[in-house]
């Protein structure tokens, strides 16, 4: 007899579900959700949802694979201080947000060669916190629909972690110190809302005509990733006219949709064996 997870998952997955959400996701309240990226700030690329969930009392975890300890044009700055900086942007970002800082986690990886650690205690790091928060929700890069995205390197490997670890944390005999030693459980994350998808592959757009603003001023909070601040860093805080260019820049990539500021993603529910089908 065959056995083993691949035949298994073959088993389940008439339960899959490709559409939109059922219930809009301005709508959604009462929900845990976790966020996995490779550095400080992908999360940005969600802010407007981010702080939407936030505000309509859903649970908000960050989790960072990397701590950015190399994406910078200057000289002067060390590795250490680099990560450092990175860090209090990506808490004061949040905390326009309004998530708590302690619902920020940094998994402590070099920035630039998340793709060279060795996978498997990656992905551990990842499957824990997955059975600690135990989201209902999980927002990754879009791995790809029946292909692969191209992603620049971190945000590839961040991609496949993810749905890596979200396979893995189902299935109670994979890291199981974390369930005999730690006392987690096993668990199957239900819905994804996946960001950075190709145009064709965005299923869900999100209306963030109310916290817009809250997500150009987190943005604001990158200095060290901005224009003058990625070649000199000269932070923590932008003079009045960056600001307002940084600002003004912005909010010249923030999609419109029928007149509304909008973020977009593909929404997948199911098993995450077919997140990318």
């Amino acid at each position: 007899m065959r056995t083993g997870l691949s035949v298994l998952g073959l088993c389940l997955l008439p339960g899959v579900a490709l559409a939109q959400p059922e219930v809009p996701v301005e709508k959604w309240t009462g929900k845990t959700v976790m966020v996995i990226g490779a550095h400080a700030d992908d999360d940005a690329m969600s802010h407007g949802t981010l702080a939407l969930l936030q505000a309509n009392k859903n649970q908000v975890y960050i989790v960072t694979l990397t701590t950015g300890n190399v994406g910078t044009q200057d000289p002067k700055l060390s590795r250490y201080e680099l990560a450092e900086i990175r860090r209090q942007e990506e808490l004061a970002a949040l905390k326009e947000l309004g998530i708590p800082g302690d619902h920020y986690i940094n998994l402590g990886y070099d920035d630039g060669l998340l793709e060279f650690e060795d996978r498997k205690a990656v992905v551990g790091d990842l499957v824990r916190q997955i059975r600690k928060i135990r989201p209902d929700v999980l927002f990754a890069f879009d791995p790809g629909k029946r292909y692969q995205r191209w992603h620049k390197s971190d945000h590839r490997t961040a991609a496949y972690l993810a749905a890596d670890a979200a396979r893995a944390a189902m299935w109670r005999l994979l890291f199981e110190g974390h369930i005999i030693q730690e006392g987690l459980k096993e668990y199957q994350i239900p819905e994804y809302l996946l960001y950075d998808s190709a145009e064709g592959d965005i299923n869900t757009w999100v209306d963030i005509s109310n916290t817009v603003e809250r997500k150009i001023n987190a943005a604001a909070k990158y200095v060290s990733q901005w224009g003058p601040g990625w070649l000199e860093y000269k932070g923590p805080n932008l003079t009045a006219d960056e600001e307002k260019d940084m600002k003004t820049r912005m909010r010249a990539r923030v999609r419109l949709r029928d007149g509304k500021p909008v973020e977009g993603f593909r929404h997948y529910k199911g098993l995450p064996d077919s997140l990318g089908k």
